[in-house]
């Protein structure tokens, strides 16, 4: 009887733990292009939206681009992939990035704290502004695809 309940128990903790949101985590990638051409630079960040079915979806994933734009969603910091339904999409610059192509350029000032980081060529409507939505699917894609244009110089 007791192995019965030992068996009876585990079963149930494996059902509840699926249900935990953990297992509708599914593979998300795609690539980020900029003005055409693919944008290494970039942070992708998927925020599930809530909804009526599933008021409280899970945690946001984020992604960093290669020097061909290709990105790959992580949850948690370890598990790959992004939750299933409606998404949030922010894409930024990389800070890190910013302050090193400063560098390379030159500046008024040798003191990285007191150089001006140059403007984000990706617009305020991808990122701090974002409405962009992007739809996970139960299968996951490595399609998640965006096409940016640049924000003109001394149009930000």
């Amino acid at each position: 009887m007791t192995h019965r309940c030992c068996k009876l128990a585990s079963i149930l903790l494996l059902a509840v733990a699926g249900c935990s949101g953990g297992a509708n985590v599914v593979p998300v990638s795609g690539v980020v292009r900029l003005d055409g051409k693919p944008y290494g630079k970039a942070v992708v960040t998927f925020q599930p939206v809530p909804s009526p079915e599933i008021p409280t979806p899970g945690r946001g994933s984020t992604g960093r681009t290669d020097e061909n734009g290709r990105y790959v969603l992580v949850s948690d910091g370890t598990t790959k992939g992004a939750t299933v339904g409606k998404h949030i999409v922010r894409i930024t610059t990389r800070g890190g990035d910013d302050v090193k192509i400063a560098a390379e350029k030159g500046s008024s000032s040798d003191d990285p704290s007191k150089q001006k980081p140059p403007a984000d060529p990706i617009p305020p409507e991808w990122h701090s502004k974002s409405a962009k939505e992007f739809a996970v699917p139960p299968g996951g894609t490595d399609k998640a695809d965006f096409d940016i244009t640049s924000v003109p110089p001394g149009k930000k």
